[in-house]
């Protein structure tokens, strides 16, 4: 008989278990084996808890990711085809979709885990939601796996590949912060025109990753300017830079 929580969980996801015992392998988490005894099958087939099934849903789940922005952005080198994956996989993220579909609900886990805030517990959430993919994708095959991960991250995938988001300061700092822990800063580099009609320019700060500048009329508009200008510039590549022994400067010295 199928667990109220568990058959929840499935209309979420928008897929049905021909195996409930792989959905179930995939919810269990290592605190509740201490506490429970585990079924001979789910232990031969899936190990005893779920980080087995979370190391190949994690492979599962970034082949799809992958597919999907290789797809979506077709000129975008491997470099930042990296990092738009990782804004996408990351544990945040991830935990974000799990919430959604009440995924922490259904987990199965021990009472200590369960008292101390487990369930909605960000890691504890996107590692289940990794087993829960390769769950689906040993039941059902990678078509099925990747129309759950898609239903499920379509969202996040759509906001990090669209430069022209609503939000591009907040794309950007996931972005950065997911590949190279680096939080961007802005700040403002020029003022034009009089108090009525002024306009901002505002430079992005971001190690060596990254520059870019962008103008508005207000500090914001200007901020959203320039982080709309950067995820361009992830997106397409570094720019070519000059030969060591030619530089503008020098350029400049040889023509005067």
């Amino acid at each position: 008989m199928t667990d109220p929580l568990h058959a929840r969980l499935q209309s979420a996801l928008g897929y049905d278990f021909n195996d409930e015992i792989a959905l179930r392998a995939a919810l269990t988490h290592r605190s509740w084996t201490s506490e429970h005894s585990i079924p001979r099958e789910q232990r031969e087939r899936f190990g005893m808890d779920n980080e087995r099934l979370e190391f190949l849903g994690d492979s599962v789940l970034g082949m799809v990711v992958s597919e999907s922005l290789w797809q979506r952005v077709p000129n975008a080198p491997e470099g930042v085809l990296s990092r738009l994956r990782a804004a996408v996989v990351n544990e945040s993220s991830l935990a974000r979709a799990a919430s959604k579909v009440d995924l922490g609900e259904a987990m199965r886990l021990g009472r200590g885990e369960d008292r101390s805030g487990g369930r909605a517990r960000a890691s504890l959430l996107a590692d289940a939601l990794e087993a829960v993919f390769a769950a689906v994708f040993l039941d059902g095959g990678i078509d099925s796996a990747r129309v759950v991960i898609l239903k499920l991250l379509a969202e996040r995938i759509e906001e990090v590949t669209r430069v022209g988001t609503d939000d591009p300061k907040s794309v950007l700092q996931e972005l950065l912060q997911a590949e190279y822990k680096i939080t961007p800063k802005y700040r403002i580099i020029a003022t034009y025109g009089p108090d009525h009609d002024r306009e901002h320019e505002v430079a992005i700060d971001a190690g060596d990753v990254v520059t870019a500048q962008g103008r508005g009329r207000s500090k914001k508009d200007a901020e959203q300017a320039a982080a709309r200008a950067a995820l361009e510039r992830l997106r397409l590549g570094p720019e070519p830079s000059l030969p060591e022994e030619q530089t503008p400067a020098d350029s400049d010295e040889a023509l005067s």
